[in-house]
């Protein structure tokens, strides 16, 4: 049977779904058909979001991966494409802007309680990836408007292994400092006891490169690469961000370019969620001020919020902080420059 256009796309149900308020109560607002398919759009683009994510999760979860497998590129590939999409969802806001406040209230009260608070996709989208609910702003009520069946898909991903688990998992499993062999021939600098001799040399060079003002900066090094420490907050062991940074270092080494590539992707969509929301909680705030949101939020404080809270990957973000200069990096021995340049 032959395909046709309108109906792999279902266009008869999709172009039939912008039902306004305004047109059923009779007093219709031009704006209002804009507002619709703009939020639709969103929630297709979140039903993609989820669909790429959830196989990126499904591949991570293997067992074993190797580091510059075809997996791993899909992987990276996937999470690329949801950047992208990311970036679409900011760039929506310019046409949502195009409605002023007063379009906005020729039909606004006729949407209570309705509100994009009741994004249960989005909030799917934040568990998948590693937004925890203990992490969450006003955690108290984000499922409260939810129906029940949406909550126990909600909790249901924030019990499963998140994508920043199993990064953790990834990042703990590369054998960098494990095997020893990788090591044998390396030409340390100092004789300090770190969990490591190249940890001690990058402590030392580290050290050396901060300002006097920068000195607690070595003090948290501790904290984030040597000692288990679990009086702070972490995604990311010390192993794994050991891994992590070294990456980072000499991501210009073959082997370490797609395992780059992979931490760049998160850090790519987490600014782009950060500017999704900065721009979201601007726009409220020009189209009602400081009125609540019609779901009862605090409108643009709630927003404000979550902006500020609800950084993923910021443990990888945190990593620049402990970078240094290339031509101070440790010298690898020539045997680990062999393993890290595809020869065996």
């Amino acid at each position: 049977m032959n395909v046709h256009y309108s109906d792999y796309l279902q266009l008869d149900k999709i172009l039939a779904a912008q039902e306004p308020e305004s047109v059923k109560l009779d007093a219709p607002a031009h704006d209002e058909m804009l507002f619709i398919i703009i939020h639709q759009a969103y929630e297709l683009w979140f039903k993609q979001i989820l669909h790429e994510t959830g196989s990126a999760i499904d591949t991570m979860k293997r067992p074993a991966i190797e580091d510059n497998s075809p997996d791993l590129q899909m992987v990276v590939h996937k999470l690329a494409r949801v950047g992208s999409i990311l970036k679409v969802l900011v760039q929506q806001i310019d046409i949502m802007e195009t409605m002023t406040p007063m379009d906005f209230l020729d039909f606004r009260d006729m949407l209570r309680p309705a509100s994009g608070f009741q994004s249960w996709q989005f909030k799917m989208i934040e568990a998948k990836l590693g937004l925890k609910f203990e992490n969450r702003h006003g955690r108290e009520y984000y499922t409260s408007q939810l129906r029940q069946p949406q909550i126990d898909l909600i909790k249901q991903a924030e019990t499963d292994q998140s994508f920043l688990e199993l990064l953790n998992g990834w990042l703990e499993r590369m054998p960098f400092f494990s095997e020893s062999s990788n090591w044998s021939y390396y030409n340390r600098i100092t004789s300090h006891s770190e969990p490591h001799v190249f940890w001690a040399d990058y402590r030392h060079i580290f050290a050396e490169s901060l300002a006097p003002a920068e000195s607690n900066n070595l003090e948290y090094f501790d904290k984030i690469f040597i000692e288990e420490n679990r009086g702070i907050e972490r995604g990311l062991s010390a192993p794994a961000s050991r891994a992590a940074l070294f990456i980072m270092l000499y991501r210009g080494y073959p082997m370490l370019q797609l395992p780059f590539q992979l931490l760049n992707s998160l850090l790519e969509i987490d600014e782009q969620l950060s500017t999704w929301r900065y721009r979201h909680m601007n726009m409220v705030h020009r189209i009602i001020g400081t009125r609540i949101g019609t779901g009862g939020s605090s409108g643009k404080e709630y927003l404000r919020g979550a902006l500020d809270k609800h950084y993923i990957f910021k443990d990888i973000a945190l990593l620049t902080s402990f970078l240094i200069e290339r031509r101070k990096l440790p010298q690898l021995s020539a045997e680990m420059e062999r393993r890290l340049g595809f020869h065996s």
